[in-house]
């Protein structure tokens, strides 16, 4: 509350620095608000992308394992599947928003040529071919989907932290700040006003002494001069 501040002018120019301050960090903060709900509407259509994208692939895949099974047999896609020795490999990494810290993956051994999937050549066939190749473009997608979706949610999370930031600022602090200043202003009026007119009685209070005394010393003077006539020539 303001009156829980002491009306100095101490008090004073610390508030008007601290209003200040908090009005530089309202502008930054808003300005960083905007930028990172801007940076978040990319990602948010980028995310939208992929999603589609994610949800195209796995239809494919499933079409083409489903087409494969049913020409080559249960046993030999399980087998095809089951020769594979090189797993994808995933690293992460971090790249930085305007502040905000997202993950950036990268991957490898996704995509794998026909010699490199372990089954061979005569053990395979170009229904299980389609089908691995699909599976890989979807676990492509998949990752990036990872990527995107992770750093969507972190940039939602800074956004509705500085958003709070900001409302904190110009909806609890500073118009607390400023009632502040408004209170110390108005009772440092006050206090100058009463010192004011506390000069001012004390100068008239002044005058009328000074008067008064010049009044006694006229009067004694006059006083003086009937008591002690000048002598005749």
């Amino acid at each position: 509350m303001a009156k829980d501040v002491k009306p100095t002018r101490k008090n004073l120019m610390a508030i008007e620095d601290r209003i200040e301050l908090s009005e530089r960090g309202h502008d930054t903060l808003e300005q960083k608000r905007d930028g990172l709900i801007m940076e978040f509407m990319d990602i948010l259509d980028q995310a939208q992308d992929v999603r589609s994208e994610v949800s195209e692939n796995y239809e494919t895949a499933q079409r083409k394992i489903d087409m494969a099974r049913a020409m080559e047999g249960d046993v030999a896609v399980r087998g095809a599947a089951a020769a594979l020795k090189e797993h994808p490999e995933i690293t992460t990494q971090s790249k930085n928003i305007m502040g905000v810290v997202v993950p950036q993956i990268e991957s490898s051994k996704v995509r794998k040529s026909l010699d490199e999937r372990g089954y061979g050549l005569l053990g395979s066939s170009a229904r299980i071919d389609e089908a691995a190749d699909a599976y890989e473009e979807l676990l492509e997608s998949i990752i990036l989907a990872a990527e995107v979706e992770t750093a969507m949610k972190k940039m939602l999370t800074e956004i509705e932290t500085t958003k709070r930031r900001v409302n904190a600022l110009e909806f609890t602090l500073l118009p607390r700040l400023y009632d502040n200043q408004e209170y110390i202003e108005q009772k440092l009026e006050e206090q100058e006003r009463e010192e004011t007119f506390r000069l001012k009685k004390i100068k008239d209070k002044k005058e009328e002494e000074e008067a008064e005394e010049e009044a006694e010393a006229a009067a004694e003077a006059a006083a003086a001069e009937t008591e002690d006539p000048e002598p005749a020539d």
